[in-house]
C-alpha cells in the first residue's frame, strides 16, 4: 500500500491527486515549486515504473511544467528526481527568474525556506487549481 515518505508529508501541502500522482506543493513560497509522487509503494527510481506509468508520468511532469510556466510567467523550469534525502520517487518542478536568490545555481541548500501564510497558501492553491484539473 503507498504512504508518502513523512519528510515530502512534513515539508508540503497537497494540493490535490492525478491520474498516478499526489501532487504536493512545497512549503517555500520563494519559488513556485511543485512535487509529483507517483502513487506507487516501493519505487525509488523511474525505469523501476511499469512502462504505461513511466509514460503517464512524463505526459503529467509536462503537462505541470507548461502550465507551471504559463501560470508563473518564469524564464526557466527546474525539473529533478533526486531522491538522495528521500528515496521515494518524486519529481520536483521549479519555476525560476533570473535574480532570483539562487539564479542561476540549484535552490536547495541555498536560504532557508520561506513557509506560506494561511493568504499565500489559499491564493497559490486557488492558482494552481485549473492546472491541476488537466492532470487528472
Amino acid at each position: 500500500m503507498f504512504q508518502l515518505h513523512e519528510r515530502l508529508a512534513a515539508d508540503t501541502h497537497k494540493l490535490g491527486e492525478s491520474r498516478l500522482c499526489n501532487v504536493l506543493l512545497m512549503n517555500d513560497n520563494t519559488w513556485p515549486w511543485v512535487i509529483l509522487v507517483p502513487r506507487v509503494s516501493g519505487i525509488r527510481e523511474i525505469y523501476e515504473l511499469p512502462i504505461e506509468q513511466q509514460q503517464r508520468l512524463l505526459f503529467e511532469s509536462s503537462a505541470l511544467s507548461e502550465g507551471m510556466m504559463e501560470l508563473f510567467r518564469g524564464d526557466k523550469m527546474n525539473v529533478a528526481a533526486l531522491g538522495n534525502m528521500v528515496p521515494q520517487l518524486h519529481l520536483h518542478h521549479i519555476v525560476r527568474y533570473q535574480g532570483d536568490p539562487a539564479w542561476p545555481g540549484p535552490v536547495w541548500g541555498k536560504q532557508p525556506p520561506v513557509p506560506y501564510t494561511d493568504d499565500q497558501l489559499v491564493n497559490v492553491k486557488a492558482k494552481l487549481q485549473s492546472l491541476l484539473k488537466q492532470l487528472a
